[in-house]
């Protein structure tokens, strides 16, 4: 089974991404938000479109390859290139709905979220079968659906505040 050129754009893209954030120590806090602008809305693009046909979807997981101590260092990591402007509010928050008081989140635990998402895909990914990268692609598309597409737009929102601020 031969992948098709959007799932191999996807993993190039999450490949990209991971080493982009994990190297966030490198950057400027402007270069990082460039990077991550430009990033970000091709992966909103290709996940949307990740097609796998001709397997059990039943068995789509992803096993989690990151420890919780790396994870924390490439939040670290980013939390330091954002400093005070990691902070942003949260508007689409369920949890605003019934409170008086804002909500606030991180943009570089938003980021380190996405990484942890796409980090496992790879590692899931690499040197394997075409069914189980068939079974990692079906795990990677439904987990943004129910979850990381929003993180990623709220975190590009956030972002896009910081990039025009300056």
């Amino acid at each position: 089974m031969a992948l098709n050129p959007n799932a191999i754009a996807f993993t190039g893209l999450a490949n990209e991404y991971c080493q982009a954030v994990e190297n966030a120590r490198e950057y400027e806090q402007g270069d990082f938000v460039k990077t991550m602008l430009k990033l970000l809305p091709r992966l909103y693009i290709t996940a949307t479109d990740l097609h796998v046909d001709d397997v059990d979807q039943y068995d789509a997981y992803i096993d989690s390859a990151l420890d919780e101590d790396y994870y924390d260092s490439v939040r670290r990591g980013m939390e330091e290139v954002f400093g005070p402007d990691d902070v942003y509010l949260e508007v689409f928050e369920e949890d605003m709905k019934f409170s008086d008081t804002p909500v606030s989140a991180s943009i570089a635990e938003g980021l380190a979220d996405i990484f942890q998402v796409l980090y496992n895909f790879l590692a899931t990914v690499r040197d394997t079968t075409d069914e189980t990268v068939s079974l990692a692609l079906i795990s990677v598309s439904d987990d943004f659906k129910s979850y990381w597409s929003t993180t990623l737009c709220n975190v590009l929102r956030a972002l896009n505040a910081i990039a025009v601020r300056e």
